[in-house]
């Protein structure tokens, strides 16, 4: 396995930036966010260290350059809009990019795309399933004629009041992953797996490592703190009151277990931090420190071929 971080939480600072930090940290690899350039509202969107829209030979050149200079390498282009939304406009300007990102992952060698499905948050599953495989299925069809690979991450997204009832994104269980598998039956597509959605929606991250060894494409370290009494007081049906996303080791999840399943199916991909720790966001210092302490957290399960012990 390889350890990496998601570049979102350096979305002020260069591609070169990032890639030196990785560095100079010990990280092995990056998760490169590509977001169409300009603003969004959402907290870590609408990050761009990669443009794919302005993706020439200069600046694949320039690109490529900072890798070897580094010796960090791209674990993926991440996007995570909603190509499911009602708003037909957000939905086309969604589907759009995805298939850019594919392109500029293919113009630069790199293997792997990761994403969110999406979805209407006021339909349930069965109502929008027809409009899912209607738009998923040509994009996963690209990606096998590039020979890519797309990561669908399993957050349910249910995070604000536009996500409500159902969340913005419909890939939140091994139920709804083995749906999708079956009626998009492509090598294709797998999971971008991240165990801190499974805590805090009261799923054992454990089991479906084994169930989904073959479709594990990249997994994220995100914990997730659940507050008991909080939750008792407003009830499940506020995540946002009882649920806070931290630094791995700082919340609920069983990280020796999780590594220990990662290892028993044999998977050997990128396992890359995701802060979104609100502790740590005040400055770029703390930022910084934020994916210090993660990596010698993360060190303990998985080590460097070579380190000294």
């Amino acid at each position: 396995m390889q350890l990496g971080f998601v570049s979102a939480i350096l979305a002020d600072q260069s591609f070169r930036h990032v890639m030196t930090t990785a560095k100079e940290i010990g990280y092995d690899c990056v998760e490169i966010m590509c977001w169409p350039v300009g603003k969004v509202e959402r907290r870590y969107a609408g990050v761009t260290h990669i443009d794919v829209d302005n993706l020439d030979d200069r600046a694949i050149a320039e690109i490529q350059q900072v890798v070897a200079d580094t010796g960090v390498s791209t674990s993926g282009l991440g996007y995570y809009p909603n190509p499911l939304s009602p708003k037909q406009e957000e939905s086309e300007t969604a589907v759009r990019h995805i298939y850019k990102v594919l392109e500029g992952a293919h113009k630069l060698g790199i293997k792997q795309v990761n994403t969110f499905l999406g979805r209407d948050p006021g339909l349930s599953i069965d109502a929008q399933w027809n409009r899912l495989l209607d738009t998923w299925r040509p994009i996963v069809r690209r990606a096998e004629e590039l020979g890519l690979r797309i990561g669908i991450e399993n957050c349910p997204m249910l995070f604000s009041e536009n996500g409500w009832p159902g969340g913005l994104n419909i890939f939140n269980s091994p139920m709804v992953w083995r749906r999708t598998f079956n009626d998009i039956p492509s090598a294709a597509l797998g999971i971008n797996f991240d165990p801190s959605h499974l805590v805090w929606t009261f799923i054992d991250p454990v089991p479906p490592i084994y169930e989904f060894k073959d479709k594990l494409f990249h997994v994220h370290a995100k914990d997730a703190r659940v507050d008991r009494d909080k939750l008792q007081e407003c009830g499940i049906l506020n995540p946002l009151g009882w649920h806070t996303p931290k630094l791995p080791g700082m919340g609920d999840c069983n990280w020796g277990s999780f590594f220990g399943a990662l290892s028993d199916v044999g998977y050997t991909g990128p396992v890359c931090v995701e802060v979104e720790d609100r502790a740590y966001e005040g400055s770029l210092e703390q930022r910084h420190r934020s994916l210090v302490q993660s990596y010698r957290y993360l060190s303990q399960y998985v080590v460097k071929v070579g380190a000294a012990y």
